[in-house]
């Protein structure tokens, strides 16, 4: 007589989900050392790009918190496509020969480029850990130590950038070449 084999439930998607947060706090972590200690205050499309980034971060988080959805997942990839039209946007802005950008380039490139590569990135990533949560809808994880550390990580980063945005444009429109904030001015 067969028996069926017990399989146990591989944690490899957490986790991975867990490191997909931690690498989206690290780029809004980034993205404020450049606008604390350089001055380099985020335009109105940088603004929208950190949004997008958000979303990913949220897809991310929900797995980490509450188990693996598909739903998750569709809010990381829309806040992929997101982040990386957006990107994409400022892109074609600055492409024109003799523009040197908008801000300081990191590694060589400027943020909107690297925003594209990461969206496009986390893409692929979502795609794969997709393939990898077979059966891990059942019921929500353990909220480990690491998730706990990077849920409350990626909080802080979204009430940063509430505080700062709010700072930065006041009650009206964000300016198209911020150089100072409105309600610090």
């Amino acid at each position: 007589m067969n028996s069926p084999v017990f399989q146990p439930e591989s944690r490899l998607p957490l986790w991975l989900n867990v490191l997909a947060l931690y690498a989206i706090c690290a780029a809004l972590l980034v993205a404020f050392y450049y606008q604390l200690m350089k001055s380099e205050l985020p335009c109105p499309l940088c603004l929208l790009q950190r949004v997008g980034m958000l979303l990913i971060g949220f897809g991310f988080l929900f797995n980490v918190r509450f188990g693996i959805r598909n739903r998750h997942y569709a809010m990381a990839l829309l806040g992929a496509l997101t982040a990386g039209a957006v990107g994409m946007r400022q892109v074609f802005l600055h492409i024109t020969p003799g523009d040197a950008g908008y801000g300081s380039p990191f590694l060589g490139l400027h943020f909107y480029t690297w925003t594209v590569v990461a969206s496009l990135m986390g893409i692929v990533a979502v795609a794969v850990m997709m393939m990898l949560k077979e059966g891990s809808d059942r019921e929500p994880p353990r909220f480990s130590l690491p998730g706990k550390v990077g849920a409350l990580l990626f909080t802080a980063l979204i009430a940063a950038n509430l505080v700062s945005t709010v700072l930065e444009c006041g009650a009206g429109q964000c300016d198209d070449n911020p150089t100072f904030y409105q309600l610090l001015r």
